[in-house]
Order: C-alpha cells, then structure tokens, then sequence
C-alpha cells in the first residue's frame, strides 16, 4: 500500500466519510456512554492515499478526561489506516495536552479488542448493560453481535500518554 497520510478532515472530505460512517455505523449516529454522538458535529481525521483518496477516519472529542476517540473506520481492514489514525489521534491529544486516549468498544468486538490492545490500550472498565441501554435510542443496534456473541456491555479502553518529558503524567482530576 502507498503511504498513508493523515490530515485534518475538510469540508470536501464529508461526502467519502459518510459514505464510511453509513457502512459501518449505519449512519452518522452513534451511542456510547449513554451519549449520543453525531459524528458529522466533531472533529476528525482522515487518512489519504497519494492521490487524496480517503482510506479511513477517526472522529474525536476532547474534555477533561482526554481525547476520546468516538469513531474511527477504515474502507480496508488490516492496511494500516486504523493504526496510522489512533497514532495520529495520540499525537492530537498531546497537542491539546491530553495525557489519556480512550475509546468506548462492545463486547463483541474482538477484532476490535486485539487492535486497541495490541497499540497499548488497556481494558480500564465494562459498562454492564450499556448497550441494551443505547439500544433504547438506537433501536437498528443488533442483539447480536460478531462471532454469534450476545451484545450487551460496553467496555472503555485507555492509553496513558506521555508528555515531552517523557513518562506518562499523572491524570488530571
């Protein structure tokens, strides 16, 4: 695959990324936390091709407990989008002097398990019941999940981030 660059999403770019949000999110809509997000009212990035075709995105927001990675999607699985978009959002919080990374991801995903663990997330906490619970809102989220797994919980991942200096810096509040 040609090298991948990720860049701020610009306006032009909102018609490929919700093509993307449409296949995987089934639109620009998504729960977690009990909150629900529109996707097209925050912030994201895009990974480009050469040619400044969008490969994935990520969408993010920013608060007080660090840069939250609220969505992120790739057209290809297993080419290097998803990992060169969490790298990038890592580097976007500690430009906002975020120390943490984190990330919302059901109990069924563990595709999605494996990545985010395999690029320092850590399983910090479940959600027990979170997804019946956004399920109520989002009424299209399936009782079923990957591999024939029930879904039902929610479970936050993290990544402590390092500072300039060097080690991680204690959390904030």
């Amino acid at each position: 695959m040609s090298e991948i660059v990720v860049r701020a999403m610009e306006p032009a770019d909102r018609d490929a990324v919700d093509a993307l949000h449409e296949r995987e999110w089934g639109g620009p809509y998504v729960i977690a936390h009990d909150v629900r997000y529109d996707l097209r009212e925050l912030p994201a990035l895009v990974a480009v091709d050469a040619a400044g075709a969008i490969l994935g995105a990520l969408v993010w927001r920013l608060d007080e407990r660090g840069l939250e990675v609220v969505s992120v999607v790739a057209d290809k699985p297993g080419g290097g989008v998803g990992t060169t978009l969490l790298a990038a959002a890592a580097e976007t919080a500690v430009q906002h002097d975020a120390d943490r990374l984190w990330l919302i991801t059901s109990n069924d995903n563990l595709r999605a398990l494996r990545f985010y663990q395999r690029r320092g997330l850590r399983i910090v906490a479940v959600d027990p019941g979170a997804v019946d619970r956004a399920r109520l809102v989002k009424p299209t989220i399936p009782t079923v999940g990957e591999d024939g797994i029930p879904l039902h919980d929610e479970l936050l991942l993290e990544q402590r981030l390092a500072g300039p200096a060097g080690p991680a810096r204690p959390r904030r509040g």
